[in-house]
């Protein structure tokens, strides 16, 4: 009975461990890299910046939800399209901030000799990811 009851102690200090851990990543990704700051400062809302730090926390609040309960959901395909929408924007933007803070793009364009073909590079970036996101999601989930 104590046994059980010290193994549970320990499991519940490592959990909390490895929380704190990764959510310290995470907030050193965002505030280090700035990518929030920068979609801020792009889409010109800085008036909703608590809007913002809200919708951060309760995601990631509803993520680890989602990510430890038995939760299934039965919901029309308009709604899961939808989601699925809404998680395609959140992805672009959160890689089109990266890459933007990074300037991964202006300096990849010199390196290979493309300067003025960047707006090319750039399309030809985002039509492979929509044709390989519908590849696998029509191919191996449906």
């Amino acid at each position: 009975m104590i046994i059980n009851l010290i193994i549970n102690a320990i499991e519940v200090i490592i959990g909390l461990a490895g929380g704190l851990a990764v959510g310290a990543g995470f907030v050193a990704f965002l505030t280090v890299l700035g990518i929030i700051p920068r979609l801020i400062q792009l889409s010109k809302t800085e008036r909703l910046i608590k809007i913002y730090a809200a919708c951060v926390i309760c995601g990631a609040l509803f993520g680890t939800f989602i990510s430890f309960a038995n939760v299934t959901w039965n919901q029309p395909v308009v709604l899961l399209v939808l989601w699925g929408v809404l998680h395609g924007i959140f992805n672009g933007m959160l890689a089109a901030a990266l890459t933007e803070v990074l300037n991964v793009f202006p300096i990849l364009s010199k390196r290979i000799g493309i300067d003025e073909q960047l707006l090319w590079l750039l399309m030809a970036i985002v039509f492979g990811k929509i044709a390989g996101s519908l590849f696998q999601w029509t191919i191996f989930v449906y």
